[in-house]
């Protein structure tokens, strides 16, 4: 401490010398001192520095002031509060001086000190005294009339106070207000604007009663008819409150909107811009309440956007448009100018508004293309730059919406006209002759800034509706190259056209570009060739789908096109940035893709030259950088229909992908698995077995279930390598099956890797390899099932599995199928076998039976009806699914036995319906046809049974009988409905929801007439049928969310019933000495608010987010369930419409930090611990997205809660493990800056 002390007079001591180079260099090692985490100061060292740094301000060297300044900011950490408020007060003083750079350099002092105060709690005291001092020296600053820079200083100091420390100052907030509005009638324009600045600042964290009192105390300036000036300064504020109060603004605007409407027709333009920033800011915080104005607003905006009373648009030039001479319009442009023409301000600010509207009213897409769509294009012939970049982008907005709104495709016959049937596209369609008429002759316009903006608007179109340009190609072209040869061209702009190429090429067939190939590629290949790497990489990326261009390998597109000409000129520029080892990585990996699509589409021209590029790809293949990529484009040529051949480079190439198979990158990996199947599939006759090696010795250890989809490719390499070389395999057999039998096993086997296994297994035996035969591999899988204790170690899923698998042996070895069955039939009979052989032979035999290859095979009949009767569970589930197998192999042998027995044999209904939903699920449509009715009859015979287990299945049923032929059995099902008891019609609407699967079906048409009698159930007066009447909405909303958009208006008011805890259905039940209640409804609450959560992914648009909000609120202090479902989607929420979600943010925050700081009593058991801690921490995850909103610091109650968590010890921890470590954001008030 002692040696700090010394130290620190030392350089106070050089401070006072005459020699400013030594006080710079005292200042400066201090600085550096006061820097460091560890130095602490006695209270004498406090004073003296503190005395010192402020008397150095008032230094003659400006340096020497610079550097005390900077010293304040690690100062103020170090000292204790006393010392804090010395310098505040001398540097408030010292800013009143008469000496302008005293005065200048201790505002930022102030500054700097505000800026390094504490916002945690611990600092609290010292942060709320100092910004007291402050504040009180500061309103007296204002109030000096006389000297309007000590004004503008203190003003400026107040913002930046306001906007990171309002909280401290609540107490002032009220005095701050009385100091400030009256600055608004200051005569200094200076003084009025950093007034509204510092108002801004405090709008978010005041009191709703200061907030009003702000608010009416602007509209009752505006109601005097101030001068224009004032009522510019007055509508500039109200933009500014309603920027950073948000939603708080809203309930003023019945008031506020026709006086902003009334000066809109003043004579003014500055006031007219203010006006429409204004109405901005309103749409944008306050959408809902914005709707009775909408109308209102934009007819205002299209009528200012076209303001331009100096300036005279030749209408007859701009028709005639397609052919007029490029510089005509522009000399005609320049002719005019007149720097005091603000009418631009007016135009600019209506379209941002227009903009506003568009990006905040995705429900309005629909009329914004009958209303603002011309009146946009009608803009892009704006004569203002900035204007026009504005325009362009309120229209690139409108294709970004319409492309968001149509995210969720999913109905009728075909994915690609979906969209077409939307009226929204088929309007843009209608459209896109008048665009590409606009923007054409502006893609060659002097000015950069058009020119960019016409490519967005371009790109943006062509992501909306691919194809759409394709007639209008030859009319971009010569845009394109302008932009790509002008000398004037800067690199940004031919990155820009670059880009839209790429975009243009991708979504549009190459019919379209070939016959402008001699156009097109001379400026593309000038381009790889340019000296900067972006320009070269986006160069490369257009030259690649240039090259698909020439020659399409689709049968479809590859047309009479000869791409010999243009090959020599392309190969030559691409082979030069191949070659090149010092250039750029991403130019580098670029030019390897490139020319490995030049060599998989036009191999056959390159000729000798072929040789030397396989060298070079067989260099980068060995490079860790460029490897990868390598690995990819190796899998390409492998793959090209040319049949590239890759002798010279395969044995060296196999070596160095083997050894990738070794690494950690599992992106390599998966790259390089998919080369070697397509090397060994198409290169066969070039591989000799021994270079396969290298790659063999690695596969056994990649066959694990720890990464299946590794797995799955590992096992598809080798089953390639059977049928190629089968004599490879014989030496690895011993180490690969192990593996493959131990994955057979695996519970998580399933999908694509059991597919994998099951053609593996197929061709091992087809292979004949030695010691690999039938009867060896099926004794490698079923032997782990006849071991006695094993049953509990294996898992069902593993039961089929080895079915699938011993199906598969069969169906290539027919000639030992039958021995194979009679086995399996004698291990079903046999009681001395252990229960899970049984299954497993039960199983077996089912899926053998799939194939039709046992036929109507009596004793195995008889066999699965004796495993019917088994005391075991395990068996009496197994003859279930086998006798669904066999009966798929053989219908007409299985399925009426089947029927009958349903009828007949009411104690094994259940597995028997089992069966049937097998048998409904895979056979083909027209199997079914002959039996449908007596499905049918049967199924409704038992739909009223009293078991909901039964009951579910039945309805499972129907509904995948009725997607067999649902033009017949749809309507019948409705009517249904009608009759018949609760239980029926809850069967029907269970079986609604089996006939909406997520793939487009024939059904969809004829659901979307008729969904809405089946929704109508959501009234139905049992409580059952509202249920699952719940669950299918819900299945609709996720899979066809077109199915039920339409009907949101009429639907939602009835699920958002559902949402309420009804007493009615709450009872109290005795269980012994202790009452117990019972809520009947938990259920369908808990249904509805799935629906809830699930139509914020599917049906955003069509839903009223405030109202939503209010159910969410009430789910919040709801069972506990439900309220970890409500947390999930107010996170979901927060990301989604986070502008709602301000909206509603102080009554949100109460019920989250209720269930934060609830402790479970003391004594309870272990569940209500558990129950509770994941209850916290879901909430804690909500917090978390909320805090992730932008400007949820204003919010005063939930700046506390993030304090609170912040102080709390238990909480923080919670909070900082549901984020995934340190928390930074925490402190929402701390890293958000309000400007």
């Amino acid at each position: 401490m002692s040696n700090v002390s010394y130290h620190i007079s030392n350089l106070l001591e050089k401070m006072t010398s005459t020699d400013k180079d030594f006080r710079f260099m005292a200042t400066n090692d201090l600085m550096l001192e006061l820097q460091k985490d560890s130095i602490k100061l006695d209270e004498d060292s406090e004073r003296k520095v503190v005395t010192m740094l402020l008397r150095l301000l008032e230094d003659k060297n400006g340096e020497v002031q610079n550097l005390a300044v900077k010293c304040l900011a690690p100062l103020v950490s170090k000292v204790k509060e006393p010392q804090v408020e010395t310098m505040v007060d001398t540097l408030c003083s010292n800013m009143m001086s008469d000496k302008e750079q005293l005065r200048d350099i201790s505002s930022m002092g102030l500054k700097t000190v505000i800026a390094e105060l504490p916002l945690s709690t611990t600092g609290v005291n010292l942060t709320t005294g100092v910004c007291k001092k402050i504040t009180s020296q500061l309103i007296g600053a204002m109030g000096k009339q006389e000297d309007v820079s000590v004004q503008l200083e203190a003003l400026d100091i107040l913002s930046d106070m306001l906007g990171r420390l309002s909280g401290a100052l609540v107490s002032f907030h009220g005095s701050l207000l009385s100091s400030l509005l009256p600055q608004l009638t200051s005569p200094r324009m200076a003084v009025r604007k950093r007034s509204i600045l510092a108002l801004g600042h405090l709008v978010p964290s005041c009191s709703p009663a200061l907030f009003s009192q702000l608010t009416e105390h602007l509209m009752m300036e505006l109601s005097k008819a101030p001068p224009t000036s004032m009522s510019r300064t007055y509508i500039q504020c109200l933009a500014t409150v309603s920027r950073q109060g948000g939603h708080r603004v809203g309930e003023h605007l019945e008031k506020l909107i026709p006086m902003v409407v009334k000066l809109t027709s003043v004579e003014d333009d500055e006031l007219r811009e203010y006006c429409f920033q204004a109405f901005e800011a309103f749409i944008r915080r306050c959408p809902k309440e914005m709707s009775p104005h909408i109308s209102t607003v934009t007819q205002l905006c299209l009528k200012f956007m076209t303001y331009d009373p100096n300036y005279n648009y030749d209408d007859e030039e701009e028709e005639d448009s397609m052919d007029i001479e490029d510089g005509f319009g522009e000399e005609s442009d320049d002719e005019y100018s007149d720097d005091d023409d603000m009418s631009w301000k007016v135009r600019r600010s209506s379209i941002k508004c227009l903009e506003a509207l568009i990006h905040t009213r995705r429900d309005l897409l629909l009329s914004f293309y009958s209303s603002l769509c011309p009146a946009l294009l009608a803009r892009f012939k704006e004569r203002e730059e900035n204007v026009r970049a504005d325009v362009f982008s309120a229209f690139s907005t409108l294709l970004r919406q319409t492309r968001v709104g149509s995210s969720h495709v999913g109905l009728i016959t075909e994915q690609g006209t979906a969209r077409e049937e939307e009226p929204t596209f088929a309007m843009l369609k209608k459209q896109v002759p008048v665009i590409v008429k606009v923007l054409h002759k502006q893609l060659k316009d002097k000015s950069l800034k058009s020119r960019q903006g016409c490519f967005s608007v371009l790109t943006e179109l062509a992501h909306t509706v691919p194809g759409a340009l394709e007639e209008h190609i030859p009319a971009l072209i010569p845009g394109i190259v302008f932009s790509l040869t002008d000398k004037s061209t800067s690199s940004t702009m031919r990155i820009d056209a670059l880009s839209f190429f790429h975009v243009l090429l991708v979504s549009h067939p190459p019919q379209a570009f070939q016959p402008h190939m001699q156009v097109l590629l001379p400026p593309v290949v000038a381009c790889v060739e340019d000296s900067f790497y972006k320009i070269t990489s986006e160069a490369l990326l257009v030259t690649q789908q240039l090259v698909k261009v020439m020659r399409p390998l689709d049968k479809n597109t590859a047309g009479g096109f000869d791409p010999k000409p243009f090959v020599k000129e392309v190969f030559s520029s691409t082979l030069k940035r191949l070659k090149a080892t010092d250039i750029d990585q991403e130019v580098k990996e670029r030019a390897i893709s490139c020319m490995g699509h030049m060599v998989c589409h036009l191999g056959d021209h390159l000729g000798a030259e072929l040789k030397g590029v396989l060298s070079i790809f067989l260099e980068r293949l060995k490079n860790e950088i460029t490897r990868l990529t390598t690995v990819r484009t190796f899998t390409l040529i492998t793959s090209s229909p040319l049949k590239i051949d890759l002798s010279s480079i395969l044995p060296e190439a196999l070596s160095v992908l083997g050894s990738f198979l070794r690494k950690n990158q599992r992106t390599l990996k998966l790259g390089t698995l998919a080369c070697l199947t397509a090397l060994v599939t198409h290169q066969t006759s070039s591989i000799k077995p021994a270079a396969l090696e290298p790659v063999l010795s690695e596969l056994p250890l990649l066959v694990d279930e720890s990464d299946m989809h590794v797995s799955q490719l590992s096992i598809t390499l080798l089953t390639c390598m059977t049928k190629a070389c089968p004599s490879s395999l014989a030496k690895i057999s011993s180490s690969v099956l192990p593996g493959v039998f131990k994955l057979v096993h695996s519970p998580l086997l399933q999908g694509g890797a059991l597919a994998a296994i099951l053609d593996f297994l197929q061709a091992l035996v087809l292979s004949k390899t030695s010691n690999l035969g039938f009867s060896q591999l099926l004794k490698s899988l079923m032997e782990p099932f006849h071991s006695p204790q094993c049953l509990s170690d294996i898992h069902r899923q593993s039961y089929h599995s080895v079915a699938r698998c011993v199906a598969a042996l069969c169906s290539v070895c027919s000639k030992d199928t039958p021995g194979t069955v009679s086995s399996l039939i004698q291990q079903v009979k046999s009681h001395n076998s252990p229960e899970s052989a049984r299954v497993l032979a039960v199983l077996c035999l089912g899926e053998v039976g799939r194939s039709g290859s046992l036929g109507g095979s009596k004793e195995v009949q008889a066999v699965i009806l004796e495993a019917f009767s088994s005391s075991s569970e395990e068996v009496k589930t197994a003859a279930s699914c086998a006798l669904g197998s066999m009966a798929v192999g053989s219908l007409n042998d299985y399925l009426p036995f089947m029927l009958k027995e349903i009828a007949s044999q009411p104690k094994r209904q259940y597995l028997l319906l089992h069966s049937l939903k097998e048998v409904i699920s895979a056979c083909p449509a027209p199997s079914l046809f002959p039996h449908l009715e007596s499905i049918w009859a049967l199924l409704f015979q038992n739909a009223q049974c009293p078991e909901e287990g039964t009951r579910n299945l039945i309805a499972e049923c129907l509904g995948k009988l009725t997607l067999v032929n649902p033009d017949q059995l749809l309507p019948r099902l409705k009517k249904q409905l009608t009759g018949g008891s609760a239980l029926a019609r809850s069967t029907v609407v269970t079986a609604v929801k089996f006939t909406i699967i997520d793939q487009p079906t024939a059904i969809d048409t004829l659901l979307k007439d008729s969904i809405g009698d089946f929704l109508a159930t959501l009234k139905d007066e049992d409580i059952n049928v509202r249920r699952v009447a719940l669950v299918m909405f819900n299945s609709a909303a996720h899979n066809k969310p077109s199915l039920i958009r339409g009907l949101l208006p009429k639907v939602l008011p009835h699920l958002y019933q559902e949402t309420q805890i009804r007493k009615d259905l709450i009872r109290e039940v005795e269980m012994g000495p202790f009452k117990h209640k019972v809520d009947d409804g938990l259920d369908v609450r808990k249904a509805a608010f799935e629906c809830m959560y699930t139509l914020l992914d599917s049906c955003l648009e069509g839903l009223d987010v405030l109202q939503f909000l209010d159910h969410v609120e009430e789910g919040l202090k709801d069972h506990y369930d439900i309220r970890m479902l409500t947390f999930l989607m107010l996170a979901r929420l927060a990301s989604l419409c986070p502008a709602g979600v301000l909206q509603r943010l102080d009554r949100l925050v109460e019920p989250l930090k209720a269930t934060c700081t609830t402790k479970v009593k003391a004594g309870s058991v272990k569940q209500e611990f558990e129950k509770q801690e994941e209850l916290r921490r879901s909430a804690m995850r909500a917090v978390a997205a909320l805090l992730a909103v932008p400007e949820v610091e204003r919010s005063p109650s939930m700046a506390e809660f993030a304090n609170l968590i912040h102080t709390n010890a238990d909480m923080a921890s919670i909070y900082q493990s549901v984020q995934g470590g340190d928390a930074p954001g925490l402190s929402p008030a701390e890293g958000m800056d309000l400007d």
